[in-house]
């Protein structure tokens, strides 16, 4: 047996243990209170930045550039995975998840810059992502250093796919969309692992934001106020 796979086995008989008796109201059927789009990294633990291990309390998401958009044949639709709770389970919060050194943000400013040559399925999310950038990149400081213009396309980012969900008509109205970045650089602070709020519903004044929402004031903040 590969021992990366047998280690985690015995992980898992670790976490059968513990949960043994925490599936009994959510075996039939699940009613997460909120759906989190992460982007597929391993720096990036989903469950564990909102301190969850609750099954049944989130349904989480991820993938390259913690997108909501995905391609059909009528055009750019919500993400399957992402709407199916707002249709279907009850949830009524989404969270976009960026992070900062985002390396899908990162490739997509390689590509929209200087090109890159990808395998078909990388080269495909990132196609989904360079329309909803491109914009941002031409907007950036001329003289703005690469981590810095990342991480700024990390916000901005997050803020397209934000917009694409709150325009949708397959999303409800009701439901409130938050946008986050998730700062394992120190880049916002010192406090590495810390989420950084940048959007809510579509909001991205910090001042607005802090006056707003003044329970969460010293979370909420940007690099870039574009």
């Amino acid at each position: 047996m590969n021992q990366v796979v047998a280690d985690l086995l015995a992980h898992n008989a670790e976490h059968a243990d513990s949960f043994r008796s925490r599936f009994g109201d959510v075996q039939d059927a699940q009613h997460p209170e909120a759906v989190t789009v992460c982007c597929a990294d391993s720096r990036v633990l989903q469950d564990h930045i909102f301190g969850n291990d609750d099954p049944g309390h989130l349904f989480t998401c991820s993938n390259i550039g913690n997108r909501v958009v995905q391609q059909t044949t009528s055009g750019e639709a919500v993400s399957g995975d992402v709407l199916y709770p707002l249709a279907h389970t009850g949830t009524k919060t989404a969270v976009v998840v960026g992070h900062t050194g985002c390396g899908a943000v990162t490739a997509t400013y390689d590509d929209l810059t200087e090109g890159l040559s990808e395998p078909p399925g990388i080269e495909h999310c990132l196609g989904l992502l360079k329309p909803h950038l491109e914009a941002g990149v031409d907007a950036l400081p001329d003289d703005i250093d690469r981590a810095g213009a990342i991480n700024r396309l990390v916000e901005y980012n997050v803020d397209r796919q934000v917009e694409f969900l709150r325009e949708s008509d397959d999303v409800a109205d009701d439901v409130d969309v938050i946008g986050v970045v998730y700062d394992f650089q120190d880049v916002y602070s010192d406090r590495r692992g810390e989420l950084q709020v940048v959007n809510v519903d579509g909001e991205t004044s910090v001042d607005t934001l802090r006056e707003r929402y003044p329970e969460i004031g010293d979370r909420i903040d940007r690099l870039w106020e574009y």
